[in-house]
């Protein structure tokens, strides 16, 4: 929230608060929760949700893998179940993309290369 105070790291949010923090719709927030049991906010009078900053801490590392690094909700789901962290998780999809794209980055440019020719050809 830009307008209001700035909160502490170590304040607990709402889940308004963090679906803005975070750039997704609260509902995706609340579908999270029934995907993934370690996401488990406090809630209150009126069932109204506070993030712990370790609630925000694995938002923001579900929302990093689930947009950033590719994974799907499955995906996701066996990490945290394996409590696989750090660099294991970052490395291995980029490791795997590396391995699959270094044969067709080769094919890909001579192919736009094929086709520049062609291209010039027509005019």
């Amino acid at each position: 929230m830009a307008d209001g105070p700035v909160k502490s790291e170590n304040a607990f949010r709402t889940i308004g608060e963090l679906a803005s923090d975070l750039g997704v719709p609260q509902h995706i927030l609340r579908y999270w929760e029934t995907r993934f049991p370690q996401l488990r906010p406090l809630q209150r009078a009126g069932n109204r949700r506070y993030y712990r900053p370790e609630d925000v801490a694995l938002a923001k590392r579900i929302h990093r893998l689930l947009n950033q690094d590719g994974y799907t909700i499955r995906g996701v789901q066996q990490l945290l179940k394996n409590g696989s962290r750090g660099e294991e998780e970052r490395s291995a999809p980029a490791a795997a993309a590396s391995q699959s794209s270094a044969f067709p980055v080769e094919e890909l440019r001579a192919l736009r290369s094929m086709l520049a020719d062609a291209l010039e050809q027509a005019r």
